[in-house]
């Protein structure tokens, strides 16, 4: 079996002297759509966070594509991190900035690629999330789906092997979330990408997930690993049979 893609180590994260989790233990395996679900105040969108630097780590090691995250210089972590996409939860785009452009942004920051090649690539990301016909559009003109698909699109400009997305579903009505659960699963097909989904839609994770972690408040880290669908008829955990079968704790 080759490295895992991300190797997490019993993280903590503590703020304040309160803490978010302890002892979270996992791996995320090349080319798998790696979700990490729970409650709303478990912690998943700070996970997120802890995995790429972004929040301190309070105990344990995350290593990514085989390095040690805060081991590593600064030179060596920027370099690191070019090799990660994140799309955040409100898309994050640029609103003074085209759709293109808004692409284009980590191109001209990392690379050295001439404007014509930056923008013929950044139409190309635009086209495989289904918004070739929209590069000149500013954010301001485009529904909520679509700037989900234009975060997904800038995430993927310098062809990353890892991408993070923060509740890609949220504030999506159904029809418009399973779409873009149809697109995350397509580009992973087609491109071997790795993605690690924070949701806590239900849908969503059954339609995407290839493994999860669960998170849970009250237990401040991990209650449940696996197959979602296999957690969803097999767990025995009441916490994780009242979320996955809708039912009141």
């Amino acid at each position: 079996m080759s490295e895992p893609v991300i190797r997490a180590e019993n993280l903590a994260v503590a703020f304040d002297g309160r803490t978010i989790f302890k002892d979270v233990t996992f791996e995320v395996r090349r080319g798998e759509i790696f979700v990490i679900l729970g409650g709303s105040g478990c912690g998943k969108s700070t996970l997120l966070k802890a995995l790429i630097g972004l929040v301190p780590l309070s105990a344990g090691h995350a290593f990514l594509l085989g390095e040690d995250l805060g081991a590593l210089d600064d030179t060596a972590r920027r370099a690191l991190l070019r090799r990660i996409g994140v799309m955040w939860q409100s898309g994050a785009l640029f609103g003074s900035m085209t759709l293109a452009e808004n692409v284009e942004l980590p191109l001209e920051e990392h690379t050295d690629l001439p404007r014509t090649a930056r923008e013929a690539l950044a139409r190309a990301k635009l086209g495989m999330v289904g918004l070739g016909d929209a590069a000149l559009r500013l954010p301001a003109e485009i529904s909520g789906g679509m700037a989900k698909r234009a975060g997904i699109a800038r995430a993927m400009a310098l062809d990353p092997p890892l991408l993070f997305l923060d509740e890609p579903s949220a504030g999506l009505d159904p029809i418009t979330s399973a779409g873009l659960d149809k697109l995350i699963r397509e580009i992973a097909q087609e491109t071997g990408t790795t993605f690690v989904v924070v949701t806590h839609e239900l849908q969503s994770i059954l339609a995407i997930g290839d493994r999860c972690i669960m998170l849970d408040k009250t237990a401040q880290g991990m209650i449940a690993e696996g197959d979602p669908k296999r957690l969803r008829e097999e767990s025995e955990h009441p916490t994780v049979r009242a979320f996955f079968r809708r039912e009141a704790a």
